[in-house]
């Protein structure tokens, strides 16, 4: 089966254009080697997605027929990513820095308490 194919197959990716657009940037790698969306995947590869800053790393234990339900994706791949990347400290880097009440620009509930006031 074709990679792009697969990540689309194993819910990696919403569509297999945004699959094969992700192999062509090079985010995808099989057995440490960055590959082309027409690359065949059989079982026992290890694949790299690179995903929203975070490297995903799985082995293929078997290549699924058709779309897989995300309920039953562990059955095809052996997910070894690190849990490092996936703890709490990556998500705290995510977020966006909160404002500080009073400062800069008020938001819309801050208006219209202002609106009331005027009136």
């Amino acid at each position: 089966m074709r990679v792009d194919q697969l990540l689309w197959h194993l819910r990696y990716y919403k569509s297999r254009s945004l699959a094969t657009t992700a192999c062509k940037k090079g985010h995808v790698k099989v057995n440490e080697q960055i590959v082309k969306p027409s690359k065949v995947i059989i079982a026992t590869d290890i694949v790299k997605v690179r995903k929203n800053q975070v490297n995903c790393v799985f082995k293929i234990l078997d290549v699924p027929k058709k779309r897989v339900n995300a309920k039953l994706v562990n059955i095809y791949i052996d997910d070894q990513t690190d849990d490092d990347l996936n703890s709490n400290e990556y998500m705290k880097l995510n977020k966006t820095p909160k404002r500080i009440k009073g400062k800069g620009r008020p938001t819309k509930k801050e208006r219209r308490k202002l609106d009331d006031i005027n009136n």
